[in-house]
């Protein structure tokens, strides 16, 4: 039993080796039948004609095969929607243009035999492709949007430079069965790269925010902490100017009692003296303004008296008219010498 089943996995593996040396002659033949084909129908590119689209349409089916191609005219098949299927094998194309993803009826897409490096980031923008080949490049990895193409049932990755764990995942294309399982593996594996670097870049953007939000936080207590050294700053400024004020207030206080002393006055009493020097001042003005009027009252009686009375004739009374007599005739000499002088002034 041991040595029929080494036998048969044995056999089973010369299968899969004879179908595989059968898929790469016919792989050859057929390009080069197509060679020779579309050889016939490349137009000359000398004055800067090249490959007429339009002829190679034949139905929804475009076939660029072995057109000695250095770059895909990605902006003339945009102007063919019709063609679904399109064929760009055995070519010189090292890089497909950025607006090729914009080729977004493509359902069946050739690509097989070139010398691709690389597929465009935005390559998962052709939604509707269901069947690629990408045999015989030198693709290392494929694009993380590649997890975009949903509708993909048909891969072949042979004969590229892949990375190992992408290789492992593709697995074989010898037949149908096998490139389907290709392209349900790759997709799943594009998927979880996808769904590891969104997180990944969750974690950063997070990680960005809880930063920011702890520089914010430093900002804030950074200006809480200056507005409180401002206040501390203001408040002991204003404590400083009292200081100044109380040491200069009492510097003043100071020298005036030292001038006091000098002058031999009691600084206590000062005050209260030079308070009291108004009063004083206005008690003995009245007092000296009573004495004037209770005088005049008295000459005045005394006249009234001399001049009516009986006592006229007595020798006190004499006196007093005749004071009073003298006084009238001094007050008219003076009236008429001021007459004199007014007259002698006008003239």
């Amino acid at each position: 039993m041991h040595v029929d089943s080494e036998v048969s996995i044995r056999s089973s593996q010369l299968v899969g080796l004879h179908l595989y040396s059968f898929y790469l002659l016919r792989s050859t033949s057929v390009c080069q039948a197509a060679w020779t084909k579309s050889s016939l129908n490349v137009m000359a590119k000398s004055g800067g004609k090249g490959v007429n689209l339009k002829d190679k349409l034949e139905g929804n089916e475009l076939d660029l095969s072995l057109c000695d191609l250095n770059e895909v005219p990605a902006k003339e098949l945009a102007g063919l929607p019709k063609a679904t299927i399109l064929d760009l094998s055995c070519n010189n194309l090292t890089t497909l243009p950025s607006d090729f993803c914009s080729l977004t009826h493509l359902v069946k897409l050739d690509l097989s035999k070139n010398q691709l490096q690389q597929l465009p980031l935005d390559f998962g923008r052709l939604v509707n492709l269901q069947h690629l080949d990408l045999l015989n490049n030198r693709l290392v990895t494929l694009p993380v949007s590649f997890a975009q193409l949903k509708n993909l049932k048909w891969l072949d990755l042979k004969d590229n430079p892949l990375d190992p764990t992408l290789a492992k995942v593709a697995g074989d294309c010898l037949d149908e069965k096998q490139c389907k399982q290709a392209a349900a593996r790759v997709l799943l594996y594009m998927k979880s790269i996808q769904s590891e670097l969104d997180r990944e870049r969750q974690r950063k953007l997070q990680a960005e925010r809880e930063l920011e939000k702890k520089r914010e936080a430093e900002q804030r207590a950074k200006e809480a902490q200056e507005r409180e050294l401002r206040k501390r700053e203001k408040a002991e400024e204003k404590e400083r100017r009292r200081r100044e004020y109380d040491a200069l207030k009492a510097a003043k206080q100071e020298v005036d009692q030292h001038r006091m002393k000098e002058k031999g006055e009691n600084p206590k009493l000062s005050v209260s003296h030079l308070s009291k020097q108004p009063q004083n001042k206005r008690s003995w003005s009245g007092i000296l303004l009573k004495m004037l009027l209770f005088l005049l009252l008295s000459a005045l009686s005394t006249l009234a008296v001399c001049k009516v009375t009986e006592l006229q004739h007595k020798p006190v009374c004499i006196s007093v008219n005749r004071f009073y007599e003298d006084a009238l005739t001094v007050l008219q000499s003076h009236r008429l010498i001021r007459n004199v002088l007014q007259l002698n002034s006008q003239q």
